[in-house]
């Protein structure tokens, strides 16, 4: 040590060999990141309704988004822009898959298809693997699985105009669930 205090070269180079370790260890911790740059400890889940569809005997058994429905998508991706969404699921109908294509376009991510008569196998899915999720799926599902995370589904989505619904649910690491309600896009006017 007596060699440091006497050349300062010798100082200046083991500082800066020390400095580009640290460097070298900070690049190398952050190729191990996950996608979407998601560290915390946190599962969190955003769930949806569907946007608004087509209604009416035009509508057929797959009926597609409604322009108003379009705009609300496209109102989710922005809403969710921030969220480091990891993985989105959708049932296998156009107007669930068509909401999630604009926060899957926005992240580069694929849209996975999830059967809605299995919303305990989904749930177990989410909550085997950190991330940030987006679920679409529809009135008669979104709270039964916002239940199956382990959350407070609440009351019924109103079928015939309630679109405006977002969940989102936090599964701590020490297992504790959180649940809030929030609104997005237009809002819902319930109907007398």
């Amino acid at each position: 040590m007596r060699d440091t205090k006497k050349n300062p070269m010798m100082k200046w180079f083991i500082v800066h060999v020390i400095v580009i370790a640290v460097l070298i260890a900070g690049l190398f911790a952050l190729t191990k990141l996950p996608k979407g740059g998601v560290v915390d400890n946190l599962t969190v889940v955003y769930l949806v309704r569907h946007a608004e569809k087509i209604t009416g005997e035009e509508a057929g058994r797959d009926p597609a988004l409604t322009a108003e429905g379009e705009a609300r998508a496209i109102t989710l991706a922005g809403l969710l822009q921030e969220e480091n969404i990891t993985k989105i699921y959708s049932s296998n109908y156009i107007r669930t898959r068509d909401t999630a294509a604009p926060t899957a376009e926005m992240f580069g991510l694929s849209v996975d298809i999830y059967n809605p008569r299995h919303l305990q196998e989904l749930a177990e899915t989410i909550k085997a693997t950190k991330g940030h999720y987006l679920v679409v799926g529809h009135s008669n599902t979104i709270p039964e699985t916002v239940t199956a995370l382990g959350g407070v589904g609440g009351a019924p989505i109103f079928e015939k105009s309630e679109f405006d619904r977002l969940y989102v649910v936090k599964i701590l690491r020490d297992g504790i669930v959180t649940t809030e309600l929030r609104r997005y896009g237009v809002p819902y006017v319930p109907q007398d």
